[in-house]
């Protein structure tokens, strides 16, 4: 992610930056709910927001004709929750038959308030497709040959830095995909989406389909796009990883941001001539950072885990479809493990000119994944031994129940190592109650600070909407591996607020529904160029808490604030492209929530516990 404005802020977008707010009457209450939809017996809880002290004691909900459905009843009220003076939870699940509907609010008996929601769809279908919508925005990051531009961009990839023995040397690393709206690429992200898209096609096949050939243009080639994807992702991690003694972590630094361009004209210069060769990081060990700041690098075992745990599942997915190609990520994935197990520690993101990178302060967690992949892959009982070693060392991702935490501190939002031991066939009965403990254990603490009207309890840090699609896949993961339903609700109302059911009443996947409510400015130069749907299915960061906001370098809004009225509490969001930090779309969330619409694409058609394969 850029975590930063692009290429030097206000300057180069050519606009004056607007502090004036819209102009457009503040409304009393609005009703919010998820605008993709509901499944028919899923929950389906609806959210009024009132600016003020307006009571809402009664809803309704009305079919497209005005109908009355189901008949008024009392709402719960749930308190403030940042611009809402009050909420209320307005559970409308009786409500099963397929169609169109509108939730409305209404005051008290005698009172002619009516607070309409919008159009809240339901059906068995309502999921379906979503997933695939996501990777069009995955397809337009693809470095190398990019389907979007129908061009080859960053051809020259790159040259080695910070590395004494091979500064300077030129490594074909070009491929991957780029972080977000700027155009670094970190295998930390990059191997969590390759991961998180295999084991969404490997739990959830059917919610997938096959539009698109292996590089991204229209046409089916045979394989499902997910897979194609994914592929584009391991051959990537493959070119980072050449050696058993050389595993590089990054390509690109906020140099980068110095001019606004795209992806096939980028000019950035890194010391040796504009538009020429990126620098490539290693993985060393130790801080890294080549120019004002350093990063806190203690060892290899958060990027060498992410290696081993993508890998060895992909060698398992791809082992019928290509076993060459299988047999040489096997051999990459145990190399990767074995690295990561000499070098404990963390390897985070190399910051340059400004104080922004991955602050990474984990690894056991990635370790876990790692070990846990390689036993399926191998059937070797060391690996889940070493695997519920690390799970005991961590088994709550501890951004779960605080308040704050650094920029990317925790990473991956939730640890699918836990399931993946879970569902492990050497596994025993103990190890799988423990670590489904360890997941119940690490809900419990969100949901004691979800005591409000959207039920949210994550920390508003930057990328918050990553931390909302980890809780509700979590939730989703602890919820099939148990038959526990006791978080169902915190995990609907965390797939509803990413698509409406927030205080802005924006789905934070742009286009996605078509016919709804999302970013139409978001921060990218690639929107700005070709349009806000040139990033269809890119997962943007989400609010932030205010301080956040007002402490970053840079930003500027361009247009008057429309959702100025909801921007008056704790937390903000701006649909601007001089909002980096709440704007902006990025690979790795987007990839992180395919497997939960995967899921939901198959949550009416599979009951039951995960099926293992």
């Amino acid at each position: 992610m850029m975590r930063h404005p692009i290429r030097t802020a206000a300057a180069l977008f050519a606009l004056t930056p607007l502090t004036a707010q819209a102009q457009t009457p503040a409304p009393t209450a609005v009703v919010r709910v998820n605008q993709l939809g509901y499944l028919p017996t899923g929950p389906k809880v609806a959210v009024a927001c009132a600016l003020d002290s307006t009571p809402l004691p009664r809803f309704r909900v009305e079919d497209a004709r005005g109908r009355v459905v189901q008949a008024a009843r009392p709402t719960r009220e749930a308190g403030a929750f940042g611009p809402c003076v009050r909420t209320w939870r307005l559970d409308f699940g009786a409500v099963r038959a397929p169609g169109r509907y509108r939730v409305v609010a209404l005051g008290a008996a005698g009172d002619t308030l009516r607070v309409a929601s919008p159009v809240v769809k339901i059906g068995a279908d309502v999921y379906d497709g979503a997933a695939d919508v996501l990777l069009a925005y995955m397809r337009q990051q693809r470095s190398g040959f990019n389907p979007f531009f129908r061009d080859s961009v960053h051809k020259r990839d790159g040259l080695i830095v910070d590395d004494s023995a091979r500064a300077g040397q030129f490594v074909n690393v070009s491929g991957g995909w780029a972080d977000a709206a700027d155009y670094l690429q970190y295998v930390t992200t990059s191997a969590n989406a390759t991961f998180v898209m295999l084991m969404a096609y490997r739990d959830h096949d059917a919610a997938f389909g096959d539009a698109h050939d292996a590089r991204g243009l229209a046409g089916r080639n045979g394989t499902p796009d997910v897979l194609d994807e994914a592929r584009h992702g391991l051959e990537w991690l493959l070119a980072m990883f050449p050696s058993d003694s050389l595993m590089f972590n990054q390509l690109g630094d906020d140099r980068d941001h110095a001019f606004l361009d795209l992806p096939t004209t980028d000019s950035s210069d890194y010391g040796w001539g504009r538009g020429k060769e990126r620098p490539v990081y290693p993985c060393t060990g130790r801080p890294q950072g080549l120019l004002r700041y350093r990063n806190r690098a203690t060892g290899l075992a958060s990027t060498a885990g992410k290696y081993a745990s993508a890998m060895a599942l992909g060698a398992r997915v791809f082992a019928t479809r290509d076993a060459a190609f299988a047999a040489r990520l096997r051999e990459r994935a145990v190399a990767a493990y074995a690295l990561g197990r000499k070098h404990p520690g963390v390897c985070q993101t190399a910051p340059g000119s400004a104080p922004y990178f991955y602050e990474e302060d984990n690894w056991v967690d990635d370790m876990e994944l790692g070990a846990a992949q390689l036993h399926a892959l191998t059937g070797e009982r060391r690996y889940l031994t070493e695997a519920m070693e690390y799970a005991r060392q961590e088994p709550v991702t501890p951004w779960m129940g605080a308040d704050t935490a650094r920029h990317y501190q925790w990473y991956p939002w939730h640890n699918n190592g836990h399931h993946e031991v879970w569902r492990a066939k050497g596994a025993t009965a103990a190890e799988r109650r423990e670590v489904a403990a360890f997941y119940r254990r690490g809900l419990e603490a969100v949901a004691k600070r979800a005591e409000n009207g959207f039920r949210v309890g994550i920390p508003f840090i930057w990328c918050s909407n990553n931390l909302m699609a980890s809780l509700a896949t979590q939730a989703h993961l602890y919820r099939r591996m148990t038959g526990d339903g006791r978080f169902r609700e915190l995990e609907a109302a965390a797939l509803d607020w990413l698509f409406g059911a927030n205080p802005w009443g924006v789905s934070m996947v742009i286009n996605l529904p078509a016919d709804g409510t999302w970013a139409r400015d978001p921060h990218s130069v690639v929107a700005m160029q070709f349009g806000p749907t040139s990033q269809t299915g890119g997962l943007v960061d989400g609010p932030v808490y205010r301080s956040i906001y007002q402490n970053l370098r840079g930003i500027a809004l361009h247009e008057p604030d429309e959702y100025a009225p909801f921007n008056t509490g704790h937390i903000v969001y701006h649909d601007d492209r001089g909002d980096y930090s709440t704007n902006e779309p990025i690979m790795d969330g987007t990839a992180n929530l395919t497997y939960l619409l995967a899921a939901m694409t198959q949550e009416t058609r599979v009951s039951g516990a995960v099926r293992r394969r």
